[in-house]
């Protein structure tokens, strides 16, 4: 729930309210950030500064071994570019291992490792899409049945679609850009929220645009569309989770919690961001752990995990081959259908074009020819994509050091993931490299 660029009323704490001001470009950053959720850079491009891309010209390995030592330098090189606190990666091609390592520290004085646990964040929103995907594959349900079958209750439930909640173009608002929640959440991240405050809270705005005109990331809409799939089956999603991605897919190691809880080993967090909200000046060292910070305002209940290493790179080939669906779901759920859509709009800060450096799937992301999904929370980045033309998968998963964070407590290098992502995927896939992202604006 990164602010990445919060001012307060007063830096210095005579007045620790957040203005209006902070608050939306507090917003910006938990829509960017929060665990469910698109790139910082379609989010605030402001933030998308013209950093170097990381070295991707080492030669041509020769064996393994150096095509592993290569990898393994270029996380080295990101961490110390972005002030990472630790790196963990790993990278299969064809299901097999090319290298899997961790660098850093997890606490002081404790090396990070591969078993280490994190939370997964968005990566968790392609799951629920995999499993409305499973049920159309089984003829329970329509990907275009309304919404009003199972929540009339909810606003424009008739003429809002599964489909929509999964490619984010339902149009409803995004609760992180709500004013009192963005302060409630900054001055509690312990707090645990349900899923009925968050879609009430989402409820109070307008809607930002017509259902199914433009597209707009809104955490919003995976919790609506979690708790359609469990009025559709009658079970909770925890346990539609387990029994029909975790357990076919063998992810042991990725869990549903209910709780801020993650089990051992735990690779531990800190962040900055905090600082302005509860009114600290730049001149005091501020620097708190944030592992334990509750996640549950982020996603669907049931859909809010943890997980480690292994089980990104194998979530990457799953999702990225359709190991779970049909030919046509797997195309309903990675394919580029959106390149082009979408438009600004005023009052919602993830109202964007997609491009085909960045576009939406159904609950996933497509960079040229890469599926991934991106999280970025409390501390926590990661990323896991896959190359279907050369069998490629990449896990990456950062914390960040204290000199990631800058003055009003925001997040230097929000994309230190992604580009140690892009500069492995450049060397071992030059042709199929994800494309430049658009520069800020």
């Amino acid at each position: 729930m990164t602010a990445y660029d919060v001012d307060a009323v007063d830096r210095f704490g005579t007045d620790r309210r957040l203005s209006r001001r902070a608050v939306g470009r507090a917003a910006v950053g938990l829509v960017a950030s929060g665990l469910g959720v698109i790139d910082i850079a379609q989010a605030a491009s402001a933030q998308d500064t013209a950093t170097p891309a990381l070295d991707t010209a080492t030669p041509a390995a020769s064996d393994g071994s150096d095509r592993a030592a290569a990898i393994v330098a270029m996380a080295r090189e990101g961490m110390a570019r972005a002030d990472l606190r630790a790196v963990i990666v790993r990278v299969t091609i064809g299901g097999e291992e090319v290298v899997t390592d961790a660098l850093g520290e997890s606490l002081r004085g404790v090396p990070a490792t591969t078993e280490m646990h994190f939370r997964n964040g968005s990566v968790a929103i392609s799951y629920v899409t995999t499993l409305l995907l499973h049920l159309v594959d089984r003829g329970i349900v329509g990907l275009d049945a309304p919404l009003a079958t199972w929540l009339p209750s909810l606003r424009h439930a008739d003429r809002i679609t599964l489909r929509m909640l999964a490619n984010m173009t339902a149009g409803y608002p995004d609760y992180v850009q709500d004013e009192g929640f963005v302060t409630a959440l900054y001055a509690d991240p312990f707090r645990q929220w349900a899923p009925e405050e968050l879609v009430a809270i989402s409820l109070a705005s307008p809607h930002l645009f017509e259902p199914g005109t433009n597209w707009g990331y809104a955490h919003s809409n995976i919790v609506i569309l979690g708790q359609t799939l469990e009025a559709i089956t009658g079970t909770p999603m925890a346990t539609l989770m387990r029994e029909n991605i975790f357990d076919p897919l063998g992810l042991y190691n990725t869990h549903p919690t209910s709780t801020a809880a993650i089990p051992e080993p735990v690779l531990h967090a800190f962040s900055s961001e905090r600082r302005t909200a509860l009114g600290i000046p730049p001149t005091t060292r501020f620097y708190e752990e944030s592992t334990y910070w509750n996640p549950s305002w982020t996603l669907a209940q049931g859909t809010i995990q943890t997980t480690n290493i292994y089980d990104m790179t194998t979530t990457a080939e799953a999702i990225g081959t359709g190991a779970l669906l049909s030919p046509e779901s797997h195309r309903a759920q990675v394919s580029p259908n959106l390149i082009g859509f979408g438009t600004p709009v005023e009052g919602c800060a993830t109202c964007t074009a997609q491009t085909e450096a960045y576009n939406y799937g159904l609950g996933l992301v497509r960079s040229g020819s890469w599926i991934l999904q991106n999280p970025l929370f409390g501390g926590y980045g990661a990323i896991e994509a896959y190359l279907p033309s050369q069998k490629i998968a990449i896990a990456v998963a950062t914390t960040f050091g204290e000199q990631s964070f800058g003055e009003q407590g925001e997040l230097l290098h929000p994309r230190a993931s992604w580009d140690i992502f892009a500069a492995i995927a450049a060397y071992l896939a030059p042709d199929e490299a994800p494309p430049p992202r658009r520069p800020a604006a």
